[in-house]
């Protein structure tokens, strides 16, 4: 299972499934991560927190704990 933390800088990844529940799950998808959606890698922190991402054409960070969530194909 490969999940969003995973993903290399620059690389383009397909949202396969978000796990987790109730509030943070709800707070992942508020921000148009949902299935199927493509999700752009465009910054990483030197610790990996946090993990700047581009969704929908709008730019957003996540921390690290979110992005482990997220599983990507």
């Amino acid at each position: 299972m490969k999940t969003l933390k995973d993903a290399a800088v620059g690389q383009t990844v397909t949202v396969q499934k978000i796990s987790g529940e109730g509030p943070v799950k709800r707070r992942i998808m508020d921000m148009g991560i949902t299935k199927g959606v493509e999700i752009f890698v465009r910054k990483v922190a030197p610790l990996g927190d946090p993990v700047e991402v581009t969704v929908r054409g709008y730019e957003l960070s996540l921390r690290k704990a979110d992005a482990e969530m997220i599983q990507i194909i």
